[in-house]
């Protein structure tokens, strides 16, 4: 069965030629697929009857279920858990700006890069998201919550550069002004540090932000909670973040946890401005969000604030990201972890 709805536009032009359709079928299916988001084939009225019973048994839908939802008292976030075809799960969040509604979505059902702070490797990798499914938590998202959505954050489960293919098609989809026509500058792809595919994501040139997780001033720190610095140390990631920016154009920003007592403290923060020298970059700091499972324990408000005095005196753009769903533990996989301990105590969920 084809996945119809993770066919970026000249894909799905190739697939009704082979059907034997005239050109314009595809544009209808796509309007159908993107902009008014059916879901089912009778619902795509202006195809003939012939057509859409041909789709139905050569194709299907995506779709995703609302599991859970938790919505904030504090401040309107809304944290979103989406299930999937095949049973699995998967986290979206909706944050609130000034500038508008921002969804941070996954790209993959858990992780494999074992990052040690993160819930979200804990119960490891289990496969990547469709175009489709990445694409409905942008729609489904929007649906529920009768909003706008404004921007995309590719940060949630997973690692964006480790489903490579499918994240540009999901790109090439959203940005698609036959679809929902969302300019790539409002979306930021967060890695860990796949070097090879910073590389092939500059060559593209889609104009979206790059947010590389960096967590550390030195190969030591970072190696020891992050181990794809085993593999690609931070003189090699940061050339890459370099080269990145001679190619597109575009700043990267560097996302850095504090941890108490392991990244937080002033010389660590003027080592970290001495790598960035001269580096057309922007840091966002981020109190950690505590997992039980990991140990590790935030930053006070006061370390937090002297880390980022001491890059800006350092000549380091750098920002204290806002907290959004604090009383929802918004961090990306604590609650798809906490429905999967449930289901395996055989407990329901509301």
């Amino acid at each position: 069965m084809t996945d119809l709805k993770s066919l970026t536009y000249p894909q799905l032009a190739g697939y009704m030629k082979q059907l034997g359709q005239p050109a314009y079928r595809a544009e209808q299916v796509f309007g159908w697929l993107h902009q008014k988001r059916v879901g089912s084939f009778d619902e795509m009225t202006n195809l003939s009857a012939a057509l859409r019973q041909t789709l139905a048994q050569q194709c299907y839908l995506n779709a995703l279920t609302v599991q859970r939802k938790l919505v904030s008292q504090k401040d309107g976030t809304i944290k979103y858990l989406f299930g999937l075809r095949d049973g699995e799960c998967v986290e979206s969040v909706l944050m609130d700006y000034h500038h508008g509604s921002s969804l941070c979505i996954s790209t993959q059902v858990g992780c494999r890069q074992g990052c040690r702070f993160c819930a979200s490797t804990l119960g490891g990798w289990v496969r990547s998201l469709t175009p489709a499914e990445m694409l409905d938590e942008v729609y489904t998202a929007g649906a529920d919550s009768g909003q706008r959505i404004d921007s995309v954050v590719l940060m949630g489960i997973g690692e964006p550069l480790d489903n490579f293919e499918n994240v540009l098609a999901f790109l090439e989809i959203l940005s698609d002004p036959r679809g929902l026509n969302m300019s790539l500058r409002h979306v930021s792809l967060s890695t860990c540090g796949l070097v090879d595919k910073i590389y092939q994501l500059a060559e593209k040139k889609l104009g979206l932000t790059l947010s590389v997780s960096l967590h550390a001033p030195n190969d030591q720190v970072r190696s020891a909670s992050m181990p794809i610095n085993d593999k690609w140390n931070m003189e090699t990631l940061l050339k890459a973040c370099r080269d990145y920016f001679a190619a597109t154009g575009r700043r990267v920003s560097f996302e850095y946890a504090l941890i108490d007592g392991l990244n937080d403290s002033p010389a660590q923060a003027r080592e970290l401005a001495r790598r960035l020298d001269g580096m057309m970059c922007h840091v966002n700091l981020i109190p950690v969000n505590p997992v039980k499972e990991r140990g590790n324990r935030r930053s006070s408000r006061q370390a937090v604030e002297r880390f980022r005095q001491t890059l800006e005196d350092c000549g380091v753009n750098a920002t204290v990201r806002r907290e959004l769903g604090t009383d929802i533990n918004a961090a990306c996989g604590q609650l798809r972890r906490d429905h999967a301990a449930a289901a395996q105590r055989g407990e329901g969920q509301e």
